[in-house]
């Protein structure tokens, strides 16, 4: 703009240059200054809403007069556009956009560089330094709608099937407030969570992970133990969607550099409710989110449903039949160890028994047992929680896993005391446990006389109906670990695949080692042998180690050589 006109000693800022540059005269400015001042708006503000005026003109002279840089963006590639960085009702709110953040400072592109409030409230909400980019109204409108347009698509193309009866309880802690926050109860967002997790429990799934990388979002089930992907929603919807789950969890929204857990209570119908751990966690790209999916109903599967051989069977409910004394049950996270102490508990449940346990976290509610967390901040931990229980008459007590000697201690005394122990510890096979056990310090003369019952399991994929006859050399069947006397009529199997399985796989089932202390290993114990010895004596005495359970599950066609390779040493 080249053309200097005289001005009126009245006008000042922007409302002066738009008359010295002949936007507009002066009586006009004057009115639009004094209509701006009257609703507490700047004269830009104002003139973007006036008809008649070329706005592309009025962002030139307002990046001039106030020195902001002025983007054209009708070229601006709005999939690169980082939505997920401000809420949407922010967005809609100030009509600004957010461009792209470099370290910690987010660009965004606004009408009116000199709204304050616009850019302290976005900097408050994102945590990011906030520079202002000035666009042209008329292109920041269409921008905005078309970016808001590419995040809505994906959800609202869902199908509702179902979803009539899906919605979440709050826990006995929530108040009203936490469940209702309107910056995250948007339609499309709830329906689609919802989806998710419907489909999650209908298929099976034992988690579902919520992933935000830099260009992608990956939303992946657990199914049959192993993860697959099931949706990408657009990456911009990525902190709402963690908002989302954290608000139906009872999380705090505004936290998102640490971790946080919590539950959420999902009603699926009018009659059956399931319960979800839901844990978060701060990565590169925005917050992870994983939920654990706790079915009360797999604990009621009954013990022939675990997938115990005959004698291991006999020897499990042995030992839970016993008064006192001690069962210890290992293998990785994920094995399968939770629904297998459960079983038991449930068989146990009687109104003649007091049953205490204390997990950390507890994944399943069940009526009729005293179930305690662990809270290592109040003090509440594993040997306190113990103590507590053999001051109130308990019949049998659970401890969600034997981490230290404490624990360990009390856990003993309590077995030995007249009360059925039933715990879980981290090692690859029933022997280390007792080694475990010595390691930590515990006398092995306790060892002998406390425990009972040592279980390792893992869970295996079975075969659907659908799975066809494997042809494999005598050679890879002998090197698998099976006997040249089993090799004549042995019969394998292979996934086939059709619409209803997994890659050919549909449930799982367990193996199991189940070692119960005879008094050849009581006295190896006691002469403090080593996990070796423990072993050889376990297989002299006819116990099947994990592989050997393995193998006889393959022979009778429930899973294959490869699957039980994946998690169990050849």
């Amino acid at each position: 703009m080249s053309t200097e006109l005289k001005v009126s000693s009245h006008l000042h800022g922007f409302a002066r240059r738009l008359v010295a540059e002949g936007l507009l005269d002066e009586q006009a400015a004057l009115e639009a200054h004094d209509k701006a001042a009257k609703k507490g708006r700047t004269v830009l503000a104002w003139l973007i809403g006036e008809d008649g005026l070329d706005l592309e003109v009025l962002a030139t002279l307002a990046s001039e007069e106030y020195g902001v840089p002025l983007l054209d963006v009708t070229a601006f590639d709005i999939a690169n556009a980082p939505m997920s960085l401000v809420d949407e009702k922010l967005i809609q709110k100030h009509r600004a956009l957010p461009l792209y953040l470099r370290g910690n400072t987010l660009f965004v592109g606004v009408p009116d560089p000199t709204n304050h409030d616009l850019i302290d409230e976005i900097s408050f909400s994102s945590g990011f330094h906030v520079e202002p980019i000035l666009v042209a109204a008329n292109q920041l409108e269409s921008a905005i709608e078309r970016a808001l347009e590419a995040t809505h698509t994906e959800f609202d193309d869902f199908e509702e099937e179902g979803l009539e009866d899906v919605g979440f309880k709050l826990e006995a802690d929530q108040s009203e407030d936490e469940s209702a926050d309107p910056a995250v109860d948007e339609t499309p967002v709830v329906r689609f969570i919802n989806k998710v997790l419907l489909d999650a429990i209908r298929k099976g799934a034992s988690d579902i992970h919520f992933e935000p990388y830099e260009k992608l979002y990956r939303i992946r089930y657990r199914l049959d133990g192993v993860l697959k992907g099931v949706a990408s929603p657009p990456v911009q919807m990525s902190r709402r969607l963690a908002s989302r789950l954290k608000v139906m969890a009872g999380l705090d929204i505004a936290e998102k550099r640490i971790p946080q857990d919590g539950r959420i209570k999902l009603s699926v119908s009018r009659a059956k409710s399931i319960d979800f751990r839901v844990s978060t966690c701060p990565i590169l790209h925005g917050e992870k989110v994983v939920l654990r999916i706790l079915d009360s109903a797999a604990t009621r599967l009954g013990i022939e449903g675990l997938g115990f051989e005959p004698d291991q069977r006999v020897q499990y409910e042995k030992s839970i039949a016993k008064p006192y004394g001690m069962i210890l049950v290992t293998g990785p996270t994920g094995s399968g160890k939770t629904v297998t102490l459960y079983t038991a508990l449930n068989l146990l449940n009687e109104e003649g028994r007091n049953i205490s346990t204390v997990e950390d976290p507890v994944e399943i509610r069940v009526q009729g047992i005293n179930q305690v967390q662990q809270n290592l901040k109040q003090g509440m931990t594993f040997a306190r929680a113990l103590r507590s229980f053999l001051r109130q008459d308990p019949d049998v007590i659970m401890v969600g896993e034997i981490r230290d000697l404490e624990t360990a201690e009390i856990a003993i005394k309590a077995a030995l005391t007249g009360h059925l122990v039933l715990s879980t510890l981290h090692t690859n096979d029933a022997p280390q446990s007792i080694t475990r056990l010595m390691n930590m310090g515990v006398p092995t003369y306790n060892i002998t006389s406390a425990v009972n019952l040592v279980m390792a399991q893992r869970l295996v994929r079975k075969l659907h109906k659908c799975k066809v006859q494997d042809e494999l050399p005598p050679e890879a069947l002998l090197q698998a670990g099976f006997g040249e006397d089993e090799l004549k009529g042995l019969e394998l199997f292979k996934p086939g695949g059709c619409s209803e399985c997994n890659d050919g796989y549909r449930g799982r089932t367990g193996i199991f080692e189940v070692m119960p202390i005879s008094d050849n290993i009581a006295r190896i114990i006691l002469e403090e042998g080593n996990a070796i010895r423990i072993a050889q004596e376990a297989r002299a005495e006819k116990i099947n180690d994990l592989r050997r359970s393995a193998l006889n599950r393959v022979a009778e066609g429930i899973t294959d050589l490869i699957e039980i390779n994946r998690v169990t040493k050849d």
